[in-house]
């Protein structure tokens, strides 16, 4: 099971990721909305911002997510970094339902050159 340390860290490289991305990709991730990732089996969400395509202010909170982002993941720590690391494919992950994404329609259309 990774650790929440493991999660933070994969999280830091998809916003290394996203700032250094080039044309299309820099596109699709110059949005501004709130973020949330809610790790199930860690019981802790990660808030923050997806702003000028980069992932800022990221906090951990315990718990589901405290508010309601523009953005929302939930999945488990393991799924998390197995994503960011190439190992899980997202469209196979979110098709079976290991994967959560809750956003607006416009933002999913965007984002799905990013997962």
């Amino acid at each position: 099971m990774a650790t929440i340390e493991e999660c933070r860290g994969a999280l830091d490289r998809l916003a290394e990721n996203l700032a250094g991305a080039d044309g299309d990709l820099r596109t699709a991730a110059a949005l501004n909305r709130s973020l949330s990732c809610h790790l199930t089996d860690l019981g802790t969400t990660f808030v923050g911002r997806l702003a000028n395509g980069r992932i800022e202010d990221v906090t951990a909170v315990p718990g589901p997510p405290p508010g309601r982002a523009d953005i929302r993941l939930t999945m488990t720590g393991d799924d998390l970094v197995a994503l960011v690391g190439g190992e899980l494919n997202f469209a196979k992950a979110w098709g079976s339902g290991r994967v959560k994404l809750q956003a607006g329609l416009r933002d999913v259309l965007r984002l799905r050159s990013l997962l």
